[in-house]
């Protein structure tokens, strides 16, 4: 039976200005239907860009109007689509404007989970483009960030989850997150520690691997219990983590990682793995900060 939330934070979704967000918006909506929480659906609008040869601004009033009546427009529909998808779900929907990805930030803030649509952008249009917010949003959110490809992907007949494990915090949530959401939808869970060989090589590579045993198991100790119904299959790999948990995730209902691992640098906001997942991973992606980087739960 799915639990329902003591302090019922809500999944939000964010949408843009065209048709490309009826996948995220769905994902969203059955999350939430799953998890019985309420759904809160946003719409973020910016400044304008220029238009024309001569590439002038146009004219604030007429732009604003016309954004505006846009926007109302694309939140309505979008909001009228997770209410018929599932009639006995909470929807409600917000208009802000602001750039995407602090609105979506800062509505993050004691939610359950943000999700989002991609369009499979390049890596440098995904670094230095306005119209991503996938990469800021995940980096800096203090929940869960799903991120769902704008076309659906082939699913195997016995669902799974795929979660990658180096043993640091993060991935230690990321566990927790995949077998949370194995229970609810019914699916197993894959947990892999990926060894990459070094350049150099390694004096002893059965030791590396034995200590990647040796974290894989202390990071899906006791799930087992706490998840009786969930089936669980946990295997070391050797290759590029990025590639491998890919590869491996490729008819998954989703990839879980940690925001940040342990093979990263100190400053990054986002690790090496999360980032390469959000570039080429063909299932949804989901991105789990550590404990420590969460928001305290509301005080009743």
């Amino acid at each position: 039976m799915t639990r329902r939330s003591a302090d019922a934070r809500p999944v939000v979704v964010g949408i843009e200005s065209h048709a490309h967000h009826r996948v995220p918006l769905a994902w969203a909506a059955d999350e939430a239907a799953r998890r019985r929480l309420p759904l809160v659906v946003v719409h973020a609008h910016g400044m304008p860009t220029p238009t024309g040869a001569e590439g002038r601004l146009p004219s604030w009033q007429k732009w604003h109007d016309t954004a505006d009546r846009a926007a109302e427009e694309t939140l309505a529909e979008a909001v009228s689509f997770a209410e018929s998808r599932h009639p006995d779900l909470p929807v409600s929907g917000l208009l802000a404007e602001g750039e995407p990805a602090w609105v979506l930030r800062e509505q993050g803030v004691g939610a359950q989970m943000i999700v989002l649509g991609s369009r499979k952008l390049s890596a440098r249009q995904e670094l230095f483009t306005a119209a991503s917010v996938a990469l800021p949003v995940t980096a800096h959110a203090r929940c869960p960030v799903v991120v769902v490809r704008e076309w659906e992907h082939t699913v195997v007949a016995e669902p799974y989850l795929v979660v990658g494990v180096d043993g640091s915090p993060a991935s230690q949530a990321a566990v927790d997150f995949a077998f949370e959401e194995a229970e609810l939808r019914g699916a197993q869970v894959r947990a892999l520690s990926v060894w990459q060989r070094p350049l150099l090589g390694v004096l002893d590579e059965e030791a590396a691997l034995g200590e990647c045993r040796e974290t894989l198991y202390e990071a899906v100790a006791g799930r087992r219990e706490s998840h009786p119904d969930v089936a669980l299959h946990h295997e070391v790999m050797t290759g590029h983590p990025v590639e491998v948990l890919v590869r491996e995730s490729r008819h998954a209902l989703a990839l879980v990682t940690g925001t940040r691992g342990l093979g990263g640098f100190a400053g990054m906001l986002l690790g090496s793995v999360s980032q390469g997942a959000l570039h080429h991973a063909q299932c949804p992606v989901v991105a789990v900060p550590a404990r420590d980087d969460r928001p305290s739960p509301p005080q009743h």
